[in-house]
């Protein structure tokens, strides 16, 4: 899809290897990593000897950048001049029903070259990778490389000669550790250490016939690919600390390594290349029906930024952990209010990812150390998953040096400040998003080990939840905020979702004593939170409105609690109220989260009303002043973004999608 984002996804893995362009123009910046530091790329072509650049800032001329086009696998851009036409695509093929590809540090840049003015033309194009790749400050620090032969493929590797994997954590960071590769198949090019060992560089070839079809000038007889491409990849050698034991990415299983899952991937990128095509195009055909052009945009841009947010490792029983970092916010790891918002994307394309969201919550939710009768906000600090650290007294969130295994403190110990729990916020969240995999699986088989615990949990929720007390809820940059209407919500579809988990492993009777506390509960909720044309922001004020997105899973589970007069109500109150770049998130202050937005949008069928809803975010992206991954939450009069960028949350923009899927 042809527009202008805040800032393009080259390549996008995970959290530590994610590459951007902050610019319109290829050109026109050096490519950072989502939180800005330095990670430079560099592109030059070389037209009849003579240099162009067309990626990354140089003193060199450009090659004009004519279109750019980005959907959900990949990022296109076409450049013009020197008499040829050349077209870059940067694919990172993160498809969540391969969860092997997906786990994958790898992604592929290719390039096309034909002729423009009917000339032949001899071209060669340069990528060159930095060691910012490597490092996360400008100091010097001495480097190894070297290059492997691999069976179909020529690779270069560059990586810090000190390495200390795993050694600090924190929010705004990349890595320090592990080596890049850039890797380039047999025939069709060559891959080099340069810049005295600074540098890795990529070396495409290709003779343009004069009729204007490029072919690689390394191929036997000029007859070889129309097409060059090469793959950057990052071993990290160790992604999380799970519970004090170090684990690799999920594709490492079953002594993989680095080099064999390269050879696998130069050697299997023809067929992943056409299966990103066919899922692009299917996206783009669903998206146009769900919410118009604009939808299209909004989740070809999300999806890449919300994958590879996070690490997806395996357990000690070969089962997914989708380890989440909480980027630009606080640096958490496994977040439960940020799976939450992540989950329509993975919901409507591999429920086994948001089980492996669940896993590590549940895990540390039954260790002793956790004696709270509700759910834990998160499960450490990426990446460090070893407990709880969300209010943890003492702890400077901003200090990027190892910390201890918090899950070590004794049982009964007074580690966590009250003030900064989510006790209504985080129940409600676990037990929701487990009946939406019960929902998406058609069973409740993952849910039965933890009955117990879930029960526990909506007993809070009943206890607390339907008015619930001065508590932080997700948008907790709000503050504190007493007789929360839609935390109350939350409790109400939470307690609802526990009954139809009873329902499906057959605990009927328990499951209809749930069901009926629900009802009973969002009757006295519409009653108390009526203001006329809207519903309140809190219980005990007349003034006030909010974004009442949790509502929208009594509409995917079918349950009926509130009346289909309440949604169309909301939602021409969210029309009426909105400003230019959307629907504040309350009444409070102009700032809003886009993924709430679209999570209201699904209160209606209404095609227009939702492009209505849809629109200023799409205009958001279009005119905001800053040049970051697709922030979540930002000012509706400005533009301006809020700090937070490059989140997980975003898969929840995928929410109208699962809707369209699940009310059929």
């Amino acid at each position: 899809m042809k527009t202008r984002v805040p800032s393009v996804p080259l390549i996008t893995c995970d959290p530590y290897f994610s590459v951007w362009s902050p610019a319109d123009k290829l050109y026109d910046a050096d490519t950072v990593h989502w939180t800005g530091r330095k990670q430079n790329m560099k592109g030059i072509a070389s037209v009849d000897g003579k240099n162009y650049r067309f990626l990354g800032y140089s003193s060199d001329p450009v090659l004009d950048q004519k279109d750019f086009f980005i959907t959900a696998t990949s990022s296109q851009y076409r450049f013009e001049g020197a008499g040829i036409i050349l077209e870059i695509a940067f694919l990172t093929p993160l498809l969540l029903d391969d969860i092997d590809l997906l786990s994958r540090p790898l992604s592929y840049i290719s390039a096309k070259v034909r002729s423009a003015d009917g000339k032949p033309h001899e071209v060669e194009l340069n990528f060159s990778f930095d060691s910012t790749f490597c490092k996360m400050g400008d100091d010097a620090v001495p480097l190894v490389s070297g290059i492997h032969n691999l069976s179909n493929s020529f690779a270069a590797w560059m990586g810090q000669r000190k390495q200390a994997p795993l050694s600090h954590s924190g929010d705004d960071v990349s890595i320090d550790w592990g080596y890049l590769y850039l890797a380039i198949p047999e025939g069709q090019g060559r891959v080099f250490i340069s810049g005295a060992g600074e540098a890795l560089t990529a070396k495409l070839k290709f003779s343009v016939l004069s009729g204007g079809e490029p072919r690689s000038a390394s191929s036997a007889a000029g007859s070889g690919a129309q097409e060059g491409f090469f793959a950057a990849a990052y071993d990290d050698t160790a992604s999380i600390n799970y519970f004090g034991e170090t684990r690799r990415g999920y594709w490492a299983r079953d002594g993989k390594t680095i080099l064999s899952v390269i050879e696998e991937g130069i050697e299997n990128y023809p067929s992943i290349k056409n299966r990103c095509a066919q899922f692009d195009a299917e996206l783009n055909k669903k998206a146009l029906a769900s919410g118009g052009p604009d939808y299209q945009l909004i989740t070809n841009l999300a999806y890449r930024q919300s994958i590879a947010a996070h690490k997806l490792i395996a357990d000690e029983k070969g089962e997914a952990l989708f380890i989440s970092k909480e980027c630009f916010s606080n640096g958490c790891a496994a977040t439960v209010d940020i799976s939450y918002p992540s989950t329509p994307l993975y919901l409507l394309y591999n429920p086994e990812l948001v089980k492996g969201m669940l896993r590590p919550i549940l895990h540390f939710s039954g260790l002793s150390v956790w004696i709270y009768d509700f759910a834990p906000h998160d499960a450490g600090r990426y990446p460090y998953v070893t407990g709880q650290v969300y209010g943890l007294k003492n702890l400077d969130m901003k200090n990027t040096e190892v910390y201890p295994h918090f899950y070590a403190f004794p049982a009964n110990s007074d580690a966590y400040d009250p003030r900064y729990q989510m006790p209504v916020e985080e129940c409600g969240n676990m037990i929701i998003m487990m009946a939406a995999v019960a929902k998406a699986e058609g069973n409740a088989d993952f849910s039965k080990p933890y009955l117990a615990l879930l029960e526990k949990w909506a007993v809070y929720l009943e206890t607390y939840g339907t008015d619930p007390g001065e508590q932080l809820c997700t948008d907790d940059f709000a503050g504190h905020l007493a007789h929360n209407c839609n935390l109350a919500a939350k409790a109400i579809m939470g307690l609802e979702a526990f009954g139809l988990i009873l329902d499906m492993v057959g605990d009927k009777a328990k499951a209809a004593r749930y069901h009926d506390k629900a009802k009973t509960f969002a009757h006295e909720w519409t009653a108390n939170t009526a203001r006329g044309d809207h519903s309140a922001l809190v219980f005990d004020k007349q003034d006030g409105w909010a974004l009442k997105y949790n509502l929208v899973w009594d509409k995917l589970f079918g349950t009926k609690l509130f009346d289909d007069s309440l949604f169309a109500k909301e939602v021409q109150w969210y029309i009426k109220t909105q400003n230019k770049y959307g629907v504040p998130l309350d009444s409070r202050r102009e700032y809003t989260k886009s993924d709430w937005i679209l999570w209201t949008a699904a209160f209606t069928k209404d095609v227009k009303e939702r492009e209505a809803l849809i629109a200023p975010i799409a205009a958001f992206l279009h005119e905001t002043p800053d040049r970051v991954p697709f922030s979540d939450w930002y000012d509706t009069i400005s533009a301006k973004h809020y700090y937070f960028q490059n989140r997980t949350v975003q898969g929840g923009l995928f929410m109208l999608l699962l809707a369209d899927e699940w009310m059929r």
